[in-house]
């Protein structure tokens, strides 16, 4: 290497750490420190390893960079712009600034190049796994002898904060048992968190942990080296059997007067201390967001090189596409988002005749059907795939040696399996789906909540999803968990309430663009509504709808949603024998609801219609502005206990002569709800 180029590497690197500086200083806000001590290293990746074309982000076959240590975003907002992706230097000026594309912490929908959103700490760690999943898939599936059309890797740069956080240890501990060969993270350790010293609460050899893990593990001495940085990522390549973490010794801060202390983490340098900072690395401290026309030239070349990179991939597509076409127009169509034009023929109808049948074993019978003409369709089950009644059979799982197979083991990992999925999303091409206990979506909440923010088109499966799941008792019971995940932007919430309405609801999710859809599903079995009787359970894409109307104008709606629906249809009749009139009204998506038109939702839910009931085993929380201030419902405002769900559910008043009652009630302007003592006795 000449004089030149390694002066040429310097200026580069320098620039990169001056340009996130002067970010954070003008925003008065930000982490200056981790782009200071982790700019070799990001540098070296992307200018020596990194395939990716800043002109098309989207290149199906890049490689994936994920910023785990999401808080050091000044450093991929500034290697975004020298690369040549679409973030202007008046972007980086506007950092964290209120409609910027520049947020504090990346945001995959916001800025061109960001793989994914990332933010609290240990989430991109398991997006990156889930990405690394989703290339061996695509690879195993698609790839043939002498055509290799997905063939890429996925790096992150990981924090000691990342490595601490719980949801980092079960996606290591899934990424190598499934011998994620084309995973690569550089760890920046450098000793330091935000409130000190990481010896403070973080002393385990972290490379043994690793090791132990089944990863390939390197040390790097001096985080400044760029050969050793360049020698470890080659090494880490050419490890195929493992993923592999780089463990890079660098200093926070580095060049600052506060460079090796939390001081350096999460505050403004301040302007003192960045013109000695300018000073140290020979800069003009007069002067911000500089870029010199050297290194301008060079990044801008550097990234150019992508589009020739991506145009020598189009052209081996076109070869694949004449040999196996019916494969590269699935691969073509997965990525654009878009579904085979026969995807829903095998979808299952059901009829009372069947018999009752729980909304879980519907779900299962929907994904069979749709993992036949949907070969993109990619997931599995927290250890609970039988209990979820996710798809087990016809293949083997997604295994070492076994990539081309669709039904994953996550294990006992819902979080590392939540943020997985929110990767594999983002990645594109194919649509992941996980399941397991609605009161389990307590441990992956943050990756759900981050799976909404990057508009990732995932579906959550969530069975057992009441106290009607019986003796497992209210540790397994879910009741604050409805109303918690509705709660959540950006979600659509799915509590079917027969078969046909669970068919319904799989049909919602794949056809989403933007917006991961939970679906809550029964462990009891529930009667199928006769729909030659009743209305379709096509209305469940409108979010709620009339099930079933009475004879003349409706004194009372009752509303409900899942295994409360046939418990509301019994209580209509028993109404109507008293000379009632009531409707039932299937409400199985607040949020579709609330996309319908005004008219619409005042077809269903008519203004002068003021009398109105809404059971639902979960939290009341919410249901007021549906029920008016004339109605109450029958819910839960107190765990569950542990017995037999039909003894269950007649203790805690969900049953047909209390809804009567309570109906009733209503009616008569004296509305009880579950607060009243005697609705339980």
């Amino acid at each position: 290497m000449t004089n030149n180029s390694v002066d040429l590497d310097q200026l580069s690197i320098n620039t990169i750490r001056l340009l996130s500086v002067d970010a954070v200083q003008k925003a008065n806000s930000g982490h200056p420190g981790l782009p200071l001590g982790a700019a070799p290293m990001a540098y070296v990746l992307w200018s020596r390893f990194l395939r990716f074309n800043p002109k098309d982000p989207h290149w199906p076959d890049r490689d994936r960079f994920v910023l785990s240590a999401g808080h050091g975003s000044a450093l991929l907002y500034s290697l975004l712009h020298l690369y040549g992706y679409d973030l202007s230097l008046n972007d980086l000026k506007h950092f964290r600034q209120i409609h910027s594309k520049t947020p504090g912490h990346p945001e995959s929908n916001l800025t061109p190049g960001v793989e994914v959103t990332t933010g609290p700490l240990g989430q991109g760690f398991a997006n990156g796994v889930g990405m690394a999943m989703a290339e061996a898939f695509l690879a195993a599936t698609y790839n043939r002898e002498g055509h290799s059309v997905v063939d890429h890797y996925t790096y992150s740069i990981v924090s000691d904060g990342d490595l601490m956080e719980g949801i980092a240890s079960e996606a290591a501990s899934l990424a190598g048992h499934l011998k994620l060969g084309k995973l690569i993270y550089l760890y920046d350790d450098n000793l330091i968190s935000l409130d000190g010293p990481t010896d403070l609460a973080f002393t385990e050899d972290r490379m043994s942990r690793f090791d132990a893990y089944g990863w390939h593990t390197q040390h790097v001495s001096d985080g400044n080296n760029l050969d050793a940085i360049e020698a470890a990522i080659r090494l880490a390549q050419a490890e195929t059997e493992r993923p592999s973490i780089i463990a890079v010794r660098t200093v926070i801060g580095y060049g600052s007067p506060l460079a090796g202390t939390s001081k350096a983490h999460g505050s403004p340098l301040g302007e003192e201390n960045v013109r000695k900072t300018k000073e140290f690395f020979g800069w003009d401290p007069d002067k911000s967001f500089v870029i010199p026309n050297e290194v301008k030239e060079y990044l801008l070349e550097t990234g150019s090189r992508g589009a020739e990179l991506q145009a020598d991939w189009e052209k081996r597509f076109k070869d694949y596409k004449k040999t196996f076409s019916d494969q590269a127009n699935d691969f073509s169509r997965s990525f654009s988002g878009k579904l085979p034009t026969d995807w829903e023929a095998d979808l299952p109808q059901f009829a009372p005749e069947d018999g009752p049948l729980a909304t879980r074993q519907a779900s299962g019978k929907a994904l069979e059907a749709l993992k036949k003409r949907v070969p993109y369709i990619f997931g599995g089950s927290a250890d609970l795939a039988s209990s979820n009644e996710m798809p087990t059979k016809g293949d083997v799982s997604f295994q070492p040696g076994h990539y081309e197979n669709s039904n994953i083991w996550f294990g006992v990992r819902e979080h590392a399996m939540g943020a997985a999925l929110n990767g594999m999303a983002q990645h594109g091409g194919i649509h992941p789906y996980g399941g397991t206990f609605l009161n389990f979506s307590d441990y992956m909440r943050g990756a759900i909540r981050l799976t909404a923010l990057a508009e990732s088109a995932v579906t959550f499966v969530f069975t057992h999803d009441s106290i009607g799941l019986g003796e497992d008792g209210p540790t397994h019971q879910p009741v604050e968990q409805y109303v918690a995940l509705r709660a959540i932007p950006n979600i659509i919430v799915l509590r079917p309430a027969d078969a046909n309405e669970t068919i319904e609801a799989w049909r919602v999710a794949m056809k989403q663009p933007k917006t991961p859809v939970l679906l809550l599903l029964s462990r009891q079995k529930l009667p199928v509504i006769d729909q030659t009787k009743y209305g379709s359970a096509r209305g469940v894409e409108k979010g709620a709808y009339i099930l079933s109307e009475c004879e003349g104008i409706p004194q009372l709606i009752l509303l409900a949603t899942g295994s409360e629906v046939s418990l509301v249809m019994e209580a209509q009749q028993e109404l109507k024998k008293q000379g009632i009139r009531a409707r039932v009204v299937s409400m199985p998506s607040w949020e579709l609801f609330e996309q319908q038109d005004i008219t619409y939702q005042h077809q269903v839910l008519p203004p002068a219609i003021r009398k109105r009931l809404a059971v639902e085993v979960g939290s009341p929380i919410g249901w007021h502005k549906y029920v008016t201030d004339e109605g109450t419902t029958i819910s839960m405002n107190r765990f569950g206990l542990s017995g037999p769900a039909e003894e269950l559910m007649a203790y805690f008043g969900f049953t047909v002569e209390n809804v009567v009652k309570q109906a009733k009630a209503v009616l008569k302007g004296q509305p009880q709800g579950m607060e009243k003592k005697e609705v339980l006795s």
